[in-house]
């Protein structure tokens, strides 16, 4: 199952991360491009420390995918758009898991194969839109945010982060909230 998960989570971060650097480049933004994360090479978004946290801990990340908002023509809305596009990739992938999990299960490996693909995905979606710097989701407080409050904010961001995964291995916290997320998302889709 060890080699299941590596090829999924490599698969998965891959994809949400060069969908951000996709965006931004749409946006107007070159700075993905210029740092060589416009591709779907793994090692290019893939930090050996997160995968690694990832795999042990189910907590980790990708390398983040460099985006300077000043490029865009609507700051705010554009960098937000950028963020969102990890996690809707993550869906997506889920829903191709699923259609590969109703149509190419002809063994148990493909079964267990796109079994975790979907539930991956779906928990990535899921804990990306968490709205905590320096996840996806925190990018909606720049909409709603003037620039000093939300760069505090963001600055705070990882110590809110580590306190909320530290209350959660604790007592169960947001990892019990996504799960059962994941799991009705999981059981729509499927």
């Amino acid at each position: 199952m060890t080699i299941l998960l590596i090829i999924t989570l490599i698969f998965a971060l891959t994809f949400h991360e060069a969908a951000h650097a996709y965006v931004a480049y749409k946006l107007g933004d070159n700075t993905a491009k210029m740092n060589g994360r416009l591709t779907l090479n793994p090692l290019a978004h893939l930090d050996p420390i997160g995968t690694l946290m990832l795999i042990f801990f189910r907590i980790g990340w990708g390398k983040p995918v460099p985006v300077n908002p000043n490029n865009f023509r609507r700051p705010a809305f554009d960098n937000f758009l950028v963020a969102l596009s990890g996690p809707a990739t993550n869906f997506i992938l889920s829903l191709l898991g699923a259609l590969g999990l109703k149509f190419l299960t002809f063994n148990q490996t493909a079964i267990d194969f796109f079994s975790l693909f979907i539930i991956l995905n779906i928990f990535l979606m899921v804990f990306n839109l968490l709205p905590i710097p320096p996840l996806d989701g925190s990018k909606v407080w720049h909409l709603v945010l003037n620039d000093e409050s939300y760069y505090t904010l963001e600055q705070m961001g990882p110590f809110i982060l580590i306190a909320v995964l530290i209350f959660s291995y604790s007592y169960g916290g947001i990892f019990t909230l996504i799960e059962k997320l994941s799991g009705i998302i999981v059981g729509f889709i499927t």
